[in-house]
């Protein structure tokens, strides 16, 4: 269990250093050294969680309760100082009611009975949280280093603040296994509003207006989910004495009004932190961060933790009227969101539209909650992680070689940066191509809902998954399209970059290849405990056997394109039916004349209507969760 302490402290230690060391060498040296112990130490707590059966850790809180309400406090001073600097009233009467409601009943309500048993949990779940968040977490700070040196090479216009930034990014690890392991809910609340407050000074880094307005857009979306989280944990402390995540799981009866009250308020809390509709424009605000807070934000930390909450408490979701609205949630944010992808040119609002999409799967997952939904939900979560992180990192790198992350400009990207397109082919490919990790996971949701008879949801993600296979293709072949005479783009990869998306690219084919060592020995016991069911199998033997050798066969792809691109003799000219100009991008016409030849996209934005789908699904979604929550208090009065 010291492992789980250590997790929490340590990235918090080398925030500190960071911050405090000027000297850009020794800062780069104390981060690499902190990202290899961040990864030694999520692998030794998988390895020894394996090796020795793990039981709750029980501590006396009344010796930490003062230090958790101090940071309660302080965090609410940042808020109400950030929001009169910037003359912003909302955040500042957000986080002060929070505040003012969450200390008044820790100070004056709670009693022993209300204080959970025990302070920290490490179950299966956690484990794969803690691998992600000190695996992928930990990579991107190390890609963040040279990053930064580039991005402000690049915008001398802003602030240097790397030092700050850099230090950030671990207090966000730190927070991310502060949520996983917290057993005590109020704990956790203190951990989900460092991570509210980090997105906000990540977000408005750059300090121009689009910066800072969407920083606030994050912040108050997000303060809403912290209240409603709040609400949640007073219900339950004052009507059920339940003060933590094990007591709430084992004790609460879904059947209780009340109960169902607090449920539907953590899928709040849980539902804007992921970015669902109708909180989703938040994390499409944050793509105006440099790249590492988009990758930290939508891969391995922050959005993961508003799922990791709903499939803690899918359990109880299940069955329920506030499971299905989150089913409908989901399901909503799922199709969507991958139709807004359809018609977007920036490569990160692409990715971003993608990370919501994906998302609501999961949601829609943990609303449906059983044994099918939440395979696939976990599966969904670690696959999405690692490919994404590597997707974000990549167009980062390939902004700054090429001055635009528009899609159309990656047109030949094969040829002229041929190892940084090796990474994103290899990065999109686990996003959608069979056999990996992202396709067997839709497919495992799809059967879930088909198994449920749930034809509406079954549809959706039918059409949801047209969208998304739509966007990714088109990407993928503007990538691998080869031109002649293309000019390769003179670029080495820093060492730490390289690094990084060796990493990541190697752990996206991995993770495809051991999906039924993980499935076997982390989330069907995890399942099988929480649900009280016993083992069960969601993809046969001999599926498994036909998608490992796609597997081996498709990990060729990427190394063949590799090969091809690297050697000019085997790149012939276009045919252009007779009439090429001689350099495979020209042909003349009818009349003689010398056209250019260029095959474009499609993004439909005379169809796809980005406002109005926005809008119109905001407004469904809000209008659902007031529905559900005005029902319930109904039922309360009554």
């Amino acid at each position: 269990m010291n492992l789980t302490v250590f997790l929490v402290l340590f990235p918090l230690l080398s925030a500190g250093l960071v911050l405090l060391t000027k000297n850009r060498k020794a800062r780069a040296w104390i981060i690499r050294v902190s990202v290899i112990v961040n990864i030694l130490a999520s692998i030794g707590l998988a390895v020894v969680h394996f090796a020795i059966p793990q039981v709750p850790y029980s501590i006396d809180t009344t010796l930490i309760e003062p230090i958790f309400m101090v940071l309660e406090a302080l965090i609410c001073v940042a808020v109400v100082f950030y929001g009169i600097k910037y003359k912003r009233i909302a955040p500042v009467v957000l986080s002060v009611v929070q505040t003012v409601c969450m200390l008044g009943y820790e100070l004056f309500l709670k009693t022993g009975e209300h204080t959970g048993h025990y302070a920290i949990e490490v179950d299966k779940l956690s484990v794969i949280m803690a691998l992600i968040i000190g695996i992928v977490g930990s990579l991107i700070c190390l890609y963040a280093i040279s990053y930064m040196e580039e991005f402000h090479k690049h915008h001398k216009e802003y602030k240097d603040k790397s030092g700050s930034f850099l230090a950030l990014l671990f207090v966000v690890i730190s927070a991310m296994f502060g949520i996983i392991f917290s057993n005590e809910l109020s704990w956790m609340l203190v951990f989900w509003e460092i991570t509210t407050l980090a997105s906000f000074i990540f977000i408005k880094y750059t300090g121009t207006k689009e910066a800072i307005r969407n920083a606030f857009t994050a912040l108050n979306l997000n303060l809403i989910g912290g209240a409603a989280f709040v609400g949640a944990i007073i219900i339950l402390g004052m009507k059920f004495h339940i003060g933590d995540m094990m007591c709430l799981l084992e004790k609460a009866d879904n059947g209780n009004i009340w109960v169902l009250l607090a449920l539907l308020l953590l899928a709040v809390a849980g539902i804007s932190k992921a970015a669902q509709f109708p909180f989703s424009k938040w994390l499409l605000g944050a793509m105006v961060a440099p790249t590492p807070t988009s990758a930290l934000l939508h891969s391995s930390t922050m959005v993961k933790a508003g799922v990791f909450l709903l499939i803690k408490i899918s359990p109880l979701l299940s069955g329920t009227m506030v499971g299905i609205l989150v089913i409908l949630i989901g399901a909503l944010t799922f199709l969507f969101a991958s139709i807004l992808a359809i018609a977007q040119t920036d490569a990160k609002k692409t990715l971003a539209n993608s990370t919501i999409a994906n998302l609501g799967l999961i949601v829609a997952c943990s609303g449906m909650g059983g044994y099918e939904a939440l395979w696939a939900a976990i599966f969904l979560l670690i696959f999405h992680a690692i490919a994404k992180s590597l997707l974000f990192l990549c167009v980062g790198s390939i902004e700054h070689q090429t001055g635009s992350r528009d899609i159309e400009d990656m047109h030949g990207l094969i040829v002229k940066l041929p190892l940084l397109s090796l990474f994103m082919v290899i990065g999109i490919a686990g996003m959608f191509l069979a056999p990996f990790g992202m396709l067997i996971s839709k497919w495992a949701t799809l059967k879930a809902f088909v198994d449920a008879e749930n034809i509406l949801v079954v549809v959706v993600l039918v059409f949801g998954s047209a969208a998304t296979l739509f966007y990714w293709t088109k990407w993928l072949g503007n990538i691998i399209v080869v031109l002649p005479k293309s000019e390769k783009i003179k670029h080495k990869l820093h060492r730490d970059v390289g690094a990084t998306f060796w990493t990541l690219g190697v752990l996206t084919m991995l993770v495809c290849l051991m999906f039924p060592t993980v499935s076997k020995h982390m989330i069907v016991p995890y399942l099988t405990g929480v649900l009280g069911l016993k083992e069960l199998v969601v993809i046969e033997s001999g599926n498994q056997i036909i998608m490992m050798i796609m597997m081996g066969m498709i990990v060729i792809l990427p190394l063949v394109l590799h090969f091809i691109s690297a050697k000019d003799d085997r790149i012939t000219s276009a045919y252009m039916g007779g009439v090429n100009a001689g350099d495979g991008r020209h042909f003349v016409d009818a009349q003689g004349n010398k056209k250019r030849m260029y095959l474009s996209n499609w993004y439909m934005p005379d169809i796809i209507d980005e406002r109005k789908i926005t809008f119109y699904c905001t407004m469904a979604s809000a209008l659902g969760l007031f529905a559900c929550l005005a029902i319930l208090i109904g039922g309360i009065a009554i």
